[in-house]
């Protein structure tokens, strides 16, 4: 008769390791976001050597037309990148966190259809038609879009204020996206505005930039801290209740982080799918479940993934490019496809 020893009861990694792990994570994520800036410089649809590169970057004030592609169109559009991805990231994971749900993204709360509602009534009704004019106007929707959610979301008899908030979001978002098609349905030159700032797109939107970096930085910042509080929460209202923390006060401080960072990113680029879920689950199978760090390492993905996406959109056909939008729901849909599928997914 053979008989087979119980268990063994396995315990944590310690902290040492796991500091170790996110440390590593982290440095490789700084090696690929730099990786990713110098290929989004130095390649494109016009060729330009890495020795002319270098030379336009030491001597910034020549007439060279190499030097207007790099310094007018490929070097803000790169930094344009890097931030909307760390944004959607971010903002991505703090969506995650908060609704327990690892399908969810930053467009849960209704900000992208906000942010086109508004596009469409400056369009229809102010002639906004410039890049900045689109900017301003749908972060304007983007933030009323955010209130009338809030409004709506905590009025709710759902039990929790992060459902509400969701289902809120959910009906606006339908509400609207109806209204945006009645708007643009028999208006030519509306709907051909909506649809060149709808589609999520870099090109040509370096204009944006300064504008944007106040907002999204803000949020960036805003967000580092709240990995402890995010692990905390994960714990169960109760629990966190215990340990000390405001579970509403801080669940909607942590959405409106996240609502700012996509509302700042979907100004400036438009709609830009799969970033927020993708860069999230990657950062979770990489360090775990700790939001210390991986909220941070999100960020860095999200830059790589947004980035990477837009200079392969620049050299998978010969003349033109493929909007960084229509490449990242190249990337996202099958992994979304694969995540649904899975029966344990990543905790979040």
């Amino acid at each position: 008769m053979t008989t087979t020893s119980p268990p063994v009861a396995t315990s944590p990694p310690p902290a040492r390791t796991r500091f170790s792990r996110g440390a590593a994570c982290m440095l490789l994520a700084a090696v690929a976001v730099a990786a990713t800036l110098i290929a989004s410089i130095g390649l494109g649809s016009r060729h330009i050597s890495p020795l002319d590169i270098v030379h336009i970057l030491l001597h910034p004030n020549g007439d060279l037309y190499n030097s207007h592609v790099l310094w007018t169109e490929r070097i803000p559009r790169t930094f344009l990148g890097l931030l909307v991805g760390a944004a959607l990231g971010a903002s991505g994971l703090i969506m995650q966190a908060l609704t327990m749900n690892p399908l969810s993204e930053p467009g849960l709360l209704g900000i992208e259809q906000g942010a086109a509602m508004a596009v469409v009534v400056g369009i229809l009704y102010f002639g906004v038609t410039d890049l900045r004019g689109y900017f301003w106007t749908a972060l304007i929707g983007a933030a009323l879009s955010a209130v009338l959610v809030y409004l709506i979301g905590t009025r709710t008899n759902t039990g929790s204020s992060t459902i509400g908030l969701i289902l809120a979001g959910v009906a606006l978002a339908a509400v609207m996206s109806s209204l945006i098609t009645l708007m643009v349905v028999r208006d030519d030159a509306a709907y051909a505005h909506l649809r060149f700032w709808s589609v999520g797109q870099l090109t040509g939107r370096a204009a944006v930039l300064d504008d944007v970096l106040p907002f999204a930085a803000a949020g960036l910042l805003l967000a580092l801290p709240l990995g402890r509080t995010l692990n905390v929460l994960s714990l169960g209202d109760e629990t966190a209740r215990g340990l000390g923390v405001p579970v509403e006060r801080a669940r909607l401080a942590a959405a409106a982080v996240a609502v700012l960072l996509c509302a700042a990113a979907t100004a400036a680029t438009g709609p830009v799918a799969f970033v927020g879920l993708v860069a999230p689950h990657c950062a979770r199978m990489l360090v775990g479940p700790d939001h210390r760090w991986s909220l941070p390492l999100s960020m860095a993905l999200g830059a790589v993934l947004l980035t990477g996406a837009d200079t392969a959109g620049r050299l998978v056909i010969d003349h033109g490019e493929i909007q960084v939008g229509v490449m990242t729901a190249v990337i996202g849909t099958p992994f979304f496809v694969w995540l649904a599928r899975r029966r344990n997914l990543v905790r979040v």
